[in-house]
């Protein structure tokens, strides 16, 4: 079941005047890569690597909803203090 799905179908239940945060286009990109992380075929952009974590598959799903200019909440920036 694809987590994204559940948090939209959960926020509609209870708010009905709420808009979607995700689109269905996105919903459809994350669950197909997750798909692909389940089948060993997606790779993660950096190193190459065979994405082995659903967490990792979930972003990288979002990263290439957001490329494709499909509503998507902006992605939190991470902070670095060196």
């Amino acid at each position: 079941m694809n987590v994204v799905v559940v948090l939209v179908q959960l926020n509609n239940h209870f708010n009905k005047n709420v808009m979607a945060k995700y689109s269905k286009g996105s919903q459809k990109t994350v669950r197909s890569a997750v798909k692909r992380m389940k089948k060993g075929t997606l790779k993660s952009g950096g190193s190459g690597k065979t994405v082995k974590s659903r967490k990792q598959a979930i972003a990288i799903g979002l990263s290439e909803a957001r490329e494709k200019g499909m509503k998507v909440p902006k992605a939190k920036k991470s902070s670095s203090s060196k």
